[in-house]
């Protein structure tokens, strides 16, 4: 799937002379978190989340005066007048964020999931052509995935196949198993090796127990013996 196949449609979306309190009640109505924040040409300029609104003077949610030397020694000029604006600006343009990252609407899920887990996104534009259409968020990729209906497979694999496709499916990561402390009788999974930690136990269960058609795990796994020093 791509963004297009998920995306939500039409966007609702802020302008930069929004007041903060329209743009809180746009939150609210829409039961959204986050929305872009669009010019009069529709060019996204920007980003206003709750985030952006969570400290506020008019519900008494700012950070308050700091004594003067504790803020010399805990931020500077620079970040103490960011801070401020939050606090105090009127529109929305006072307080989004300007650095916007957008996606095509071809982008594969994988890309927009590895995406957001590495710039830290809880949502992004799509954009075609330069103009917004759509954006993905984080509830996008996990109703995707609750759509997603379990493949079953019908063939009844015998034990030397799933024993093929359990070292398939651990082929090229570091944590697996070798070949020969793989064997299958019965449908039942029976897993030899030396691991090093939990994490690994529950990878090479997890790659064993997707193999359609294996009926149970069990584990033969070992973590290196520690040998005590004189």
């Amino acid at each position: 799937m791509r963004a297009l196949d998920i995306m939500t449609t039409p966007v609702v979306t802020a302008t930069p002379d929004m007041t903060i309190h329209d743009a809180a009640r746009l939150f609210v109505d829409n039961g959204i978190s986050g929305m872009p924040v669009v010019d009069e040409d529709g060019k996204v300029i920007g980003i206003v989340s709750q985030r952006d609104l969570l400290h506020r003077v008019e519900n008494g949610t700012g950070h308050g005066k700091r004594r003067w030397w504790l803020e010399f020694l805990l931020s500077s000029p620079r970040e103490q007048a960011a801070r401020y604006v939050k606090e105090h600006g009127h529109v929305v343009g006072d307080v989004m964020c300007n650095q916007v990252i957008s996606i095509s609407e071809d982008m594969s899920l994988a890309q927009i999931a590895d995406l957001m887990e590495r710039r830290h996104l809880k949502r992004v534009p799509v954009l075609k052509d330069g103009k917004l259409v759509g954006i993905v968020s984080r509830s996008n990729l996990i109703r995707a995935l609750a759509s997603v209906v379990p493949a079953v497979d019908a063939i009844s694999l015998d034990d030397a196949s799933l024993r093929d496709a359990i070292v398939r499916a651990m082929r090229g990561q570091r944590w697996r198993v070798p070949k020969q402390g793989v064997l299958v009788k019965d449908g039942v999974a029976h897993l030899w090796g030396v691991i090093e930690s939990e994490e690994e136990k529950r990878a090479i269960h997890i790659a064993a127990e997707c193999v359609p058609g294996v009926k149970r795990v069990e584990y033969h796994l070992e973590f290196p013996s520690v040998i005590p020093t004189l």
